[in-house]
């Protein structure tokens, strides 16, 4: 489709290379056939890469934006959204101090700037709350896990666990767990540095554990408001890699903040 395309693997939700939630980057100048940006994705085999491109030529800071897995494109990503603001701001496609507008499935997100050094990204997405469910029992058994409280919203199921060693010890099988949505495990944590923990596993689509799940904070952010009572939180996504989701809720959104790292710069060839 466009062998001259520049890509870009960033890791975000971290402050440090090797850390946080990989995703590859890929700028385009129109929109791009979608069996094309699925073979992409499939080759870059990380959780998800995201493809952008100008969407209005008279405004500067609108972009278009899709997202893949390897094997499917998904509706909300959070930590390749992130990785999508950070490198128009570091390829000065967009000014550092303006804020970066993406027309998704989603509706429209938004990403600017923050912290004090203005050194992290942040995200409104829409809040995702979670009601309270009857386990399934599917579920819970391929988990291998016995949860504390089981709720579902948009992005599947959240099962309470009681206490940051079990989600760590966690052993899923995700054979098993192909057959059902995406499903979180969280707990509050043990580290007074943060307010809870959690993992996120999605095989149905693709992605057995990922590193660090913007959009499972959208939810886990409302869960943990309600339960704790402060609506700025900050989450440790308890994955190999790890990762940090400064999260506040303002109504019916969620901001989602962190920073992001480029690793490797480039090109398609194909």
């Amino acid at each position: 489709m466009d062998g001259n395309a520049p890509l870009f693997h960033v890791d975000a939700f971290a402050s440090a290379p090797f850390t946080g939630n990989p995703a590859a980057v890929c700028v385009l100048e129109t929109t791009a056939d979608p069996g094309w940006m699925q073979a992409v994705a499939a080759e870059m085999n990380l959780s998800e890469t995201a493809f952008l491109h100008p969407f209005d030529a008279t405004d500067a800071g609108r972009f278009g934006l899709r997202w893949f897995t390897p094997t499917v494109e998904v509706d909300l990503c959070g930590h390749a959204t992130l990785a999508s603001a950070h490198v128009l701001w570091e390829t000065r496609r967009l000014p550092i101090d303006t804020p970066a507008r993406f027309d998704t499935r989603s509706g429209t997100l938004t990403a600017r700037r923050s912290g004090d050094a203005g050194e992290e990204v942040e995200l409104d997405f829409p809040a995702d709350p979670v009601a309270p469910a009857d386990p399934d029992p599917g579920v819970v058994e391929a988990l291998g896990i016995s949860p504390r409280a089981v709720s579902r919203g948009r992005i599947g199921w959240v099962l309470e666990l009681a206490d940051e060693r079990a989600v760590r010890a966690a052993q899923p099988d995700f054979a098993r767990l192909a057959a059902y949505d995406i499903t979180v495990l969280t707990a509050p944590s043990d580290d007074p540095a943060f307010d809870f923990v959690s993992r996120c596993f999605g095989p149905k689509f693709g992605i057995d554990e990922d590193p660090v799940t913007g959009s499972a904070h959208c939810a886990l952010g409302a869960y943990w408001a309600e339960r704790l009572g402060k609506t700025a939180l900050r989450g440790y996504q308890a994955s190999a890699r790890g990762g940090v989701v400064r999260v506040r809720l303002d109504g019916d959104r969620t901001h989602l903040a962190g920073r992001a790292v480029t690793v490797a710069r480039g090109q398609l060839a194909a």
